[in-house]
């Protein structure tokens, strides 16, 4: 399907730490796993043992990566680190993938990276000039090189890694192993969510989202705070926060509006929960006589149930998503990408001859996926369509590692909601309101999001050269 029909996720990052040696590559894998929705490209694990970094990674999703063989020849260490990567800068290749292991003087590194540096460009010209050669195109690279040159004048990694955030600008959760340590660090702002728990065993664990906690049994003990570095080794766990409060805090809401699994807690507020609160904030503001809610599988039915909750309309499925065709599924022409809603979805026809359908879904980018979907449940028998969005329009590109890089993509740059409802054959379409979207979590600061998708507001720079395949 086309990319810009959806939006695609950042990544996933992972990280685990035990103080003897377990078969930690397993324990990667389930928390990959976990995070699979957040990337479907490329993934890898590296394992330290005894200060020795050994990796594997490629493209496809995490089961395609590492089977049984893969993972018995990992083996075990005492570190490990992984990573489930979709491409917001670089093309999708083996190179790409991560993490991104380098050799150095003072020992390896292998870096985990989710997010999107918008001072990358910059960067990367700069290591050039001083005679730093680079084997990918991604972004993840360039802060590796700049974490190593740091190492090399700095007596510990962590202050390495302090150093480096004062030249790093844009989104980055970062989980990287030295030869002793693990590190978990988050950018100033906070853009990109990342977590930590402990095991029974007392196996610390950072993590993108808390469902990959639950995977490997870690109880979730907090979410690191913007800015903050946490190292953990041989002699627990110590923080550095120096970066912490210098700039406002700037969660993506689109993490609780779409990106994160529904069982998360991203700072600990329920995802499934917010999603919800979308679902009554659109059945209040855009109400619909109705006989049935449904949502568009898998991330239109939290926030479908709520719109049920509010309306008094019964919620329904009306839609059956096929779960062995993967987002990596290729048609090889126009004509059978265009078809291929049909292969992710089908309608239940018994459900909804005849009925008007309140129809959920996340978000509308194209509208070409949300035309297609409409059409499917009139075909089906449906008699209305009343289509319901639990975002607000895009009218921006996304710098920090969502894939909204041109407005030329985006349906709502060039026309009204009346129009985008005409395009798109439903009856009535409504969406989520910007000052709704700051307000799904209740008891949080409204300011303390990034919209800037919606509402243009960056809390951060925005890069010189936007282009995901600017060093291409």
């Amino acid at each position: 399907m086309d990319r810009t029909e959806k939006v695609r996720e950042e990544c996933g990052v992972f990280g685990i730490i035990s103080q003897e040696k377990r078969d930690l590559a397993r324990m990667v894998y389930y928390g990959l796993f976990s995070l699979q929705h957040r990337g479907q490209e490329s993934c890898g694990i590296a394992i330290n043992e005894d200060r020795l970094i050994r990796y594997h990674k490629g493209l496809g999703l995490v089961h395609e990566v590492f089977g049984e063989e893969e993972l018995e020849r990992m083996g075990s260490g005492q570190i490990a680190v992984g990573h489930v990567r979709y491409s917001t800068s670089g093309i999708p290749s083996p190179a790409n993938a991560q993490p991104m292991v380098v050799r150095h003087v003072k020992g390896q590194l292998a870096l985990t990276h989710n997010g999107n540096l918008t001072n990358s460009f910059e960067l990367r010209r700069q290591l050039e000039l001083s005679g730093c050669i680079f084997q990918t195109t991604s972004d993840t690279e360039v802060i590796s090189y700049i974490i190593t040159k740091k190492r090399l004048a700095c007596p510990s990694i962590e202050e390495a890694v302090c150093r480096s955030m004062e030249e790093l600008e844009g989104a980055y959760s970062l989980v990287m192993t030295s030869p002793a340590k693990l590190i978990a660090c988050r950018d100033p702002h906070g853009l990109r969510p990342l977590c930590y728990g402990i095991t029974s065993e007392g196996c610390i664990v950072f993590a993108s989202e808390t469902c990959a906690l639950d995977a490997v049994g870690a109880l979730w003990q907090r979410d690191l705070m913007p800015g903050e570095i946490i190292i953990a080794d041989k002699d627990g766990l110590r923080s550095i926060t120096s970066h912490c409060g210098k700039c406002k805090p700037s969660l993506c809401v689109f993490e609780y509006i779409y990106f994160s699994r529904p069982d998360s807690y991203i700072e600990g507020a329920s995802v499934h929960e917010a999603r919800k609160q979308a679902g009554r904030y659109l059945a209040t503001d855009h109400p619909a006589r109705a006989d049935l809610v449904i949502g568009v599988p898998d991330s239109g039915l939290d926030a479908a149930l709520g719109y049920a909750e509010a309306s008094g309309i019964p919620y329904g499925i009306g839609l059956m998503r096929n779960k062995y065709i993967g987002r990596t599924f290729i048609a090889p022409d126009q004509h059978q990408r265009e078809n291929l809603v049909r292969l992710k979805l089908n309608p239940v026809s018994s459900v909804l001859k005849g009925k008007r359908i309140v129809l959920i879904d996340d978000s509308i980018v194209r509208g070409t996926t949300s035309a297609r979907i409409v059409n499917l449940l009139k075909e089906a028998g449906a008699r209305e369509i009343h289509m319901r969005i639990s975002s607000p329009p895009f009218i921006n590109p996304c710098y920090y590692g969502t894939d909204i890089d041109s407005k030329e993509n985006l349906i709502a740059c060039n026309h009204s909601t009346e129009e985008i409802c005409k395009i798109i054959g439903a009856d009535s379409l409504g969406f989520l309101s910007v000052d709704r979207a700051r307000t799904l979590v209740p008891g949080r600061d409204q300011d303390s999001y990034c919209a800037a998708c919606f509402d243009g507001k960056y809390p951060a720079s925005i890069p010189e050269k936007p282009e995901k395949e600017r060093f291409e």
